[in-house]
């Protein structure tokens, strides 16, 4: 029951991570139906910016605190849903009217670009990030224990999860997304500015990858420019899992991909730990295999 416990809380804490960024593509794909396979490289500029951040305000682990953690957490947020305008003004609105498969190689060319412009500019060497957060540990039962880094990655993302929910379902610029996402030129006709609703939507996106990799930092501070690889993987496959498009079921692929991988890491012989990523991509095939439109996904009708 112990081992069963820290795996379950260290399996929540991954899954909500690869639920910010899940949230992420999911919008893009909902707003424009492409994915952005630049977003797992714009996580990793959240880190590199929260780490610069730290370093130029004078941040140090002599000294952690709650409140060194939010400011880095929002600047590096800030700082990345710029990136996110760039992106959407420089590489996407071009090609907006082109054709899928031209949209498919530019997302894929921004993100080839980002990661080697991130080891021109910040080095290859991987690098640490600085503990923010005072250090703890709080007993759960028996030997299974919550670390503050935990703490942080579990409120965070619960956090921002409700906050995108509202902003989502309570708000003008919520009901515009999804009018948006519904129909772009129905949208457009009904006065809707859907450049701007699009661009703030690519913002929004790339402000919760940054916040994602600012709180695995806080967990796992050793991080280099090609980190948002193998995360932005995973992200996708837990955005697919959940289905593409919805906001639930993004956040819910993402618990279910991080408990699984956490699972999969505690109760496998030790021999089969480094063949742990294969479980999202295992889980991927399934979903495709069985249900293509993912968990709370629909099909929708094509006009042809």
């Amino acid at each position: 029951m112990e081992t069963f416990l820290q795996q379950l809380i260290n399996g929540l804490a991954l899954g909500s991570i690869y639920a910010l960024i899940a949230l992420g593509y999911t919008m893009v794909y909902g707003v424009l139906r492409l994915i952005n396979f630049a977003h797992g490289d714009v996580y990793m500029l959240g880190t590199f910016a929260g780490y610069y951040t730290a370093l130029r305000l004078g941040f140090s682990e002599t000294n952690p605190s709650w409140l060194q953690a939010a400011v880095v957490l929002l600047v590096a947020m800030l700082l990345c849903a710029v990136v996110g305008l760039a992106i959407e003004r420089l590489a996407y609105r071009p090609i907006r009217q082109a054709s899928r498969l031209t949209a498919l190689i530019t997302a894929i060319g921004v993100s080839l670009f980002l990661e080697n412009l991130g080891q021109i500019v910040f080095g290859a060497n991987p690098k640490f990030f600085p503990q923010l957060l005072p250090p703890g540990q709080f007993p759960v039962y028996g030997a299974a224990r919550i670390t503050t880094p935990d703490l942080a990655i579990l409120g965070a993302s619960l956090l921002l999860t409700v906050g995108l929910h509202q902003l989502v379902h309570r708000t003008a610029f919520g009901r515009a997304m999804r009018a948006v996402a519904h129909d772009l030129d129905t949208a457009r006709l009904m006065g809707i500015d859907t450049n701007r609703i699009i661009a703030l939507t690519f913002a929004l996106g790339s402000a919760l990858a940054a916040a994602a990799g600012i709180l695995v930092a806080l967990r796992y501070p050793k991080f280099d420019p090609l980190i948002g690889i193998t995360t932005g993987l995973k992200a996708f496959i837990a955005a697919v899992l959940g289905g593409i498009g919805n906001v639930t079921g993004a956040v819910l692929g993402g618990v279910i991909i991080g408990l699984a991988e956490t699972m999969a890491t505690g109760y496998l012989p030790a021999a089969l730990n480094p063949y742990k990523d294969a479980v999202a991509f295992a889980i991927l095939v399934t979903v495709l295999l069985v249900r293509p439109t993912g968990l709370l996904g629909t099909t929708a009708p094509e006009k042809v």
